[in-house]
């Protein structure tokens, strides 16, 4: 059975499509010039001028929920934000847990200045994967995955998130630690898997395959499952067939078709067209009748967000 709040309950049952943001760390490094040590936004919240940036960043894409007449799911800066990320970030393990928390508080304030404007805002916990979202070589057995996580999802959940975000898994032993922990700590979790430009995991699996064997293992507890990081056209013929489609209930694509090699050699942003961006996005919301959120990953910003809003939630909206 699938845990639920009564403010998941009344957000999946709710006929709009809500938004969330785009590519976070990517706006936060090419388009503001901030450096974020291992790629760790959670540091942007210890210092004033930072985060005055981070609030212009989120409040893009809060307004697009407005206009847009929808809900919105909103993340704190937490993607590398745990212990084991300690060394690598620069900050002792005390530090980042109380940035973590800040975190949380910095959503919880800002969803309190837009409540009135976009009901609801959902909060969601974000917890990364142990080592490179793109690449598979931390493949973590279950209990691994939820001893090592365990610590992260228990203070986020105390914190008071409205769900855990299992954010570009590469394969299911980790996403499925993950949420075994948010099942203990008493909060919901959804994961979402990154897929490579053949649309199958970094480990080699189809989405199917890894959605199924997540659910077994967790008796179908996640609220619905995402796919991230990826372009479009990289997974939309995934999309054709299965069963478990039903389960997908959130897209973040990336802006560009480049491949997660590529992305990672690349010293520029690709950005791709916003406007096709929409488009695909439009091309593919049919195939999957439980969507509930989209937004955009690497790459993205409040303009490929606005036109996904345009093309798919919007309609979606008029018709609700």
């Amino acid at each position: 059975m699938t845990l639920h709040t009564d403010v998941t309950r009344q957000f999946l049952d709710d006929p709009r499509i809500y938004l969330t943001d785009g590519g976070f760390e990517t706006s936060m490094v090419f388009h503001e010039g901030l450096d974020l040590p291992a790629f760790s936004a959670v540091v942007l919240l210890d210092d004033a001028g930072t985060r005055a940036a981070v609030t212009r960043y989120f409040e893009r894409f809060l307004a697009i929920a407005e206009a847009a007449g929808t809900g919105f799911v909103l993340d704190t800066a937490t993607w590398r934000a745990a212990d084991h990320w300690a060394a690598a970030i620069g900050r002792p393990k005390a530090e980042l847990r109380q940035l973590a928390r800040a975190s949380v508080a910095f959503a919880q304030a800002l969803r309190a200045r837009w409540e009135k404007r976009v009901d609801p805002i959902l909060i969601e916990g974000v917890v990364g994967p142990a080592g490179d979202g793109y690449a598979p070589e931390n493949l973590l057995a279950p209990d691994e995955a939820e001893a090592l996580h365990a610590g992260q999802v228990r203070l986020l959940a105390e914190e008071g998130v409205d769900f855990i975000g299992a954010i570009t898994m590469t394969h299911p032993g980790e996403a499925i630690g993950i949420v075994r922990a948010a099942q203990a700590a008493g909060v919901p979790a959804v994961v979402s898997f990154t897929v490579e430009t053949d649309g199958r995991l970094p480990n080699g699996q189809t989405i199917g395959t890894a959605i199924a064997e997540t659910d077994a293992a967790t008796g179908a507890r996640p609220l619905y499952y995402m796919i991230n990081c990826a372009h479009p056209d990289h997974f939309a013929a995934e999309l054709g067939q299965g069963d478990w489609r039903a389960r997908i209930g959130g897209i973040r694509a990336n802006a560009s078709r480049l491949s997660h090699a590529e992305l990672d050699r690349a010293e520029e942003l690709d950005d791709g067209d916003p406007e096709e961006f929409g488009r695909l996005h439009a091309a593919f919301a049919g195939l999957m009748p439980g969507l509930k959120v989209t937004g955009g990953c690497c790459g993205t910003d409040h303009r490929h967000v606005g036109c996904v809003a345009r093309h798919v939630v919007e309609p979606v909206v008029a018709v609700a």
